[in-house]
């Protein structure tokens, strides 16, 4: 095969220097192509996949970014929201009563019941029960009475300075115009650090 007056075969591959420059031009775009496609085969086509991964992420990326700049851009009310939920929690925990003041609890439900004129016919308190970080005591009270001094004695019970509920609670008539009531009243105290890990 002859080109431009060359033949092909009497081409010296060891006096390149020496040939047609239209036959180095057409060897040099031919080695070009041959490296561009192993770069291409063996490097490019890896990060072109990688790079659609990467671009198929950008979405959630971008979304999980904005989620995180809207939170820093909030930090300072989530600061003040934790701060006033701490302030809060505390204002609870004062309302707890500490064991020592257990005694004095009780006799306060008590004489709210008497000061509203309920006649008692049960007051026993339970043995604590213990949860992850406060305890309880159940109280069985049963006591006689009218509505209204039922009424008065669970206002009393509400506005005591420390945390009772009432639960379980059952109004039967007693006939005439007084009542029956039976309750559970449960108050609860903060364990400190040595009680919780016991």
């Amino acid at each position: 095969m002859k080109l431009q007056g060359v033949e092909l075969s009497e081409l010296d591959f060891n006096n390149v220097g020496s040939w047609p420059a239209l036959i180095k031009g057409i060897v040099a775009v031919i080695v070009f192509a041959v490296v561009v496609f192993l770069a291409w085969y063996l490097n490019w086509n890896d990060m072109m996949s990688q790079l659609e991964r990467v671009q198929a992420r950008e979405p959630e990326l971008r979304s999980e970014f904005e989620l995180k700049q809207r939170r820093a851009a909030n930090v300072e009310a989530y600061e003040e929201l934790l701060a006033e939920m701490e302030d809060e929690l505390e204002d609870r925990l004062r309302q707890l009563p500490s064991r020592v003041e257990i005694p004095r609890l009780l006799s306060d439900i008590s004489q709210a019941g008497l000061g509203a004129g309920l006649d008692f016919e049960l007051f026993r308190p339970g043995s604590p029960v213990q949860r992850e970080f406060y305890a309880e005591r159940p109280i069985e009270i049963a006591v006689r009475g009218r509505y209204h001094q039922f009424g008065e004695f669970i206002s009393e019970v509400a506005n005591l300075p420390r945390i009772v509920t009432l639960h379980n609670v059952e109004i039967t008539r007693d006939g005439g115009d007084r009542l029956a009531m039976r309750a559970v009243a449960r108050t609860y105290w903060y364990l400190d650090d040595e009680e919780a890990a016991q």
